[in-house]
């Protein structure tokens, strides 16, 4: 429980500050550049899921947002034994997924505004995200890299 007041609800609210932030101050048509051919903050409305893809399914990803949800509350809240990297991950995937489905509830659509251009194939530019997507790519990578660790025998718990 305490990871979702120290972890998840701080990076939701921060999530949301930012995204109101880029809905004040930057508009669509007009993106700022932060660090020239490298990184800039823009206004970008996503109908979709991770990289645009399945456009305009706001119905569909606020109902299979839902449900998941619910399953990474009630794992983070009912948890058998302690694991750090797992509670870190759901806590991450919790904030990800509450900051993403607040936008479609509210705007009908995700509001991206971090976009880097990496100058390389398939990442030039790199689609933009927000720190709600970046919360459930980390998870992921966390989530990996757990049970990479799991599976080689590594302690599973901590201590309190």
């Amino acid at each position: 429980m305490k990871f979702i007041f120290f972890l998840s609800l701080p990076l939701y609210a921060l999530d949301q500050w930012t995204k109101q932030l880029v809905l004040r101050f930057i508009s669509p048509d007009a993106p700022r550049m932060v660090i020239s051919g490298f990184f800039n903050l823009v206004n970008v409305t996503n109908t979709g899921a991770a990289f645009g893809s399945f456009r305009n399914n706001n119905t569909f990803f606020i109902a299979i947002s839902s449900v998941a949800l619910l399953v990474v509350l009630a794992l983070l809240v009912r948890r058998r034994s302690s694991d750090l990297w797992r509670d870190m991950s759901l806590a991450l995937l919790l904030a990800g997924i509450l900051g993403n489905v607040t936008d479609r509830l509210l705007y009908g659509h995700v509001i991206d505004f971090l976009l880097f251009d990496l100058h390389i194939p398939y990442a030039h530019p790199w689609p933009a995200f927000n720190v709600a997507d970046s919360c459930i790519s980390i998870a992921v990578v966390l989530f990996i890299i757990h049970s990479f660790w799991q599976g080689k025998g590594a302690p599973k718990s901590r201590g309190d």
